[in-house]
């Protein structure tokens, strides 16, 4: 019994002894400045190399975290300096002495969104992988993290980890420590309980309780919604979800998913629009913790921090959780019917009047999240006429797809519901095929191979006019209004066109760009942007005069007529199709 006691004993005294530990201060918050201390313990390797992540969970593109590093150092356990090389621009080769190796470096950081870190007076928004850095050798170690909290800014923290104290913070691995995000603040807080877990709401902004109270509501509303369409909530860790919100000025906007938590960043405050433009990011980003977190797409499994992390699922995980975000806000009566119908429009015009479906199927737009999700690049591309967010036109065929199986009795939440417990429950990653043979069992293989063969792998276009009309919703395309076909801004006393014209439009094939200043309409000067439809009328052609590198030119426009859609709740419709649409929208 003694012996068996010594080797618990034992046991436990190697696991703490190889916990790696991170120490995180914020005196100089005031100038975006991190103090961080890393501790590796027991490291059997001539040489250690510690790296800056170049991806981060929920982001496509690379981010080069290492550029905010500096005054980088690495000892010994007797405080000696230890040699340091540089392997590539991401890492850091340290000499190993003595088995104990103790870094410290500053990190800026002043972006505070869902992928990088943000250190001021009023927070300090850590997003993992741009804040820590980490050893791919060491990945399966236990992590502790103790944040030197400012008591003179009534700082707390609020994150998924575990909490040992106030301050100290735990991981079971390298993997759940990079997934989970802090929001360091004097925040406010609410929670409830749904099936024996806790949902909290963790909101860092400068309004009123009432706001507040106003706007859970509404996060309470579409969780149980959202909770209904899965038939239950994810088992989470440590039995609770964490939203964590920061809407203030100093933020950029965005929405970022995680394990059991969430970054929700906006610029809009709750007094200011927020409470109704800020709540769908609440939908979408919560949705998530079933379909990407848990019903997990192939090529994001397992996340590899070094590089880009490629899906051709996208178009399911992101752009069907869009078409929920947009369901549930209506099931949940944040929006009305009529609101949620008219509002799908400009999504709908956005993804079947590009000229990209002759490039890209969905899967080959899922590709391009590389290039697109929040990179950036200084060379000028051609998007308006070669892609279409995957979170758009997965979204529309979404729609399709769930009007479509309604038309046979069916519903796309019972098939999410079968999605979830093949793939969701078992974490079991899944690819476009798996998608596929799911749809096939749930509603048939000629079903499931059309769909797939025409919108999915091909780029087709599904007979929403039909669609729409079985659940009682008009789509009726303009067609009389003149089109121009390019986007018209006004700057610099100059009226220009703003971004690439459409391949096809009337601008496009009457050779005009980016860039070009739009000086006359059949003689008469073009003062406002918002002349252009009355200069044109009902003209067959007419005469644009532009000036391009200062040169002044003319050229033949034929307008063309107005491609985009109207989509509205058939007022005329049978009470069959109001039942169908009822039923579609209602509250579960």
């Amino acid at each position: 019994m003694k012996n068996l006691f010594i080797l618990f004993l034992f046991i436990g005294f190697t696991l703490t002894a190889q916990t790696n530990t991170y120490d995180v201060s914020f005196e100089n918050a005031e100038h975006h400045e991190a103090f961080i201390k890393a501790h590796f313990p027991h490291v059997k390797s001539s040489e250690l190399v510690v790296r800056m992540s170049r991806s981060s969970p929920g982001r496509y593109a690379i981010h080069e975290f290492a550029k905010n590093v500096y005054g980088f150092k690495a000892t010994n356990n007797k405080g000696e300096e230890l040699e340091v090389t540089r392997p590539d621009p991401y890492s850091w080769k340290v000499k190993n002495s003595d088995g104990d190796i103790n870094i410290e470096y500053i990190l800026f950081g002043n972006h505070g969104d869902g992928t990088y870190s943000q250190i001021d007076e009023t927070h300090a928004h850590l997003n993992i992988p741009a804040t820590f850095i980490y050893s791919e050798e060491l990945k399966d170690r236990p992590i502790e993290v103790n944040f030197a909290l400012r008591k003179d800014l009534n700082w707390k923290v609020a994150t998924q980890l575990k909490k040992l104290s106030e301050s100290k913070y735990s991981a079971p691995d390298l993997y759940y420590f990079m997934d989970s995000p802090v929001e360091i603040t004097d925040y406010a807080e609410k929670d409830f309980e749904l099936d024996g877990q806790k949902i909290r709401f963790v909101l860092h902004h400068k309004g009123t309780q009432e706001e507040f109270d106003q706007y859970f509501d509404q996060v309470k509303r579409i969780v149980k919604q959202e909770a209904a369409v899965y038939g239950t909530l994810p088992d989470y860790d440590y039995g609770e979800y964490t939203f964590l919100a920061c809407y203030l000025l100093n933020v950029s906007g965005d929405g970022m998913e995680h394990r059991n938590s969430t970054i929700l960043t906006s610029t809009r405050s709750l007094s200011q629009g927020g409470i109704k433009g800020n709540i769908g990011t609440v939908a979408h980003e919560f949705f998530h913790c079933w379909n990407v977190e848990r019903i997990r797409p192939e090529g994001l499994e397992p996340f590899d921090f070094s590089t880009t992390n490629m899906s051709g699922s996208l178009w399911f995980a992101e752009g069907f959780t869009s078409y929920y975000d947009g369901l549930i806000r209506a099931r949940a009566n944040i929006t009305t019917p009529e609101e949620y119908i008219s509002g799908l429009a400009g999504t709908f015009n956005y993804v079947w009047n590009s000229p990209a479906h002759q490039y890209y199927n969905p899967i080959e737009m899922s590709y391009q999240a590389p290039f697109v999700d929040a990179a950036t690049s200084v060379d000028e591309v051609n998007r308006e006429n070669t892609f279409i967010s995957y979170y758009s036109y997965g979204s529309i065929l979404g729609l399709a797809l769930d009007l479509s199986l309604r038309e046979k009795d069916l519903n796309l939440d019972d098939f999410m519901k079968m999605m979830w417990n093949k793939y969701g429950k078992t974490e079991v990653a899944y690819s476009v095929e798996d998608i596929e043979n799911t749809l096939e069992e749930y509603a048939g293989k000629d079903f499931a191979n059309s769909f797939f063969s025409k919108y999915i792998y091909n780029s087709e276009m599904p007979d929403y006019k039909d669609l729409f009309a079985s659940v009682g919703v008009s789509l009726e395309q303009k067609n009389n209004d003149p089109y121009f076909g390019a986007s018209l801004r006004d700057g610099d006393d100059a009226i220009y066109i703003a971004t690439n014209t459409t391949k096809g439009s009337p601008a496009y094939e009457a050779g005009l760009e980016k860039g070009d200043v739009i000086k006359k309409i059949n003689g008469k000067e073009l003062n406002s942007p918002d002349q252009l439809q009355e200069f044109i009328g009902n003209s067959k052609t007419v005469e644009v005069t532009y000036s391009r590198f200062n040169e002044e030119h003319t050229t033949q426009l034929k307008p063309g007529k107005n491609p985009e859609y109207t989509i509205s709740i058939n007022e005329n419709a049978k009470k069959e199709m109001v039942k169908n649409r009822e039923a579609w929208l209602k509250t579960r």
